[in-house]
């Protein structure tokens, strides 16, 4: 059974376009963690508006694999770019889980 562990939450404070990579939305860890690889959906007003893989995750101009709480960090949505100031971001990994009876 896959099973979704939500692995926090990330709000959007600025958004930077740059011209070789596009957009890069500034965000802040609300809660939880960010990890570079997990899924993510991007929330606006309580309603889904996309959802994707979070494959650009950076700190200052360094690429990390994660972001705690309370810091600051730049995600690159490739295939997205109606980003909006104040959108909540929401990290997810889908877990297989043995079945019990």
């Amino acid at each position: 059974i896959l099973e979704e562990r939500v692995l926090g939450h990330a709000e959007i404070k600025e958004i930077f376009n740059l011209t070789k990579q596009g957009r890069v939305a500034g965000c802040m860890i609300m809660d939880g963690k960010a990890v570079r690889g997990s899924s993510m959906r991007v929330q606006r007003e309580g309603e889904l508006v996309f959802e994707a893989e979070l494959n650009s995750l950076k700190r200052f101009k360094d690429d990390v694999k994660e972001v705690a709480k309370g810091y600051d960090c730049g995600i690159q949505i490739n295939e997205f770019n109606d980003l909006v100031e104040g959108d909540i971001i929401q990290c997810y990994q889908e877990v297989a889980v043995k079945r019990t009876l």
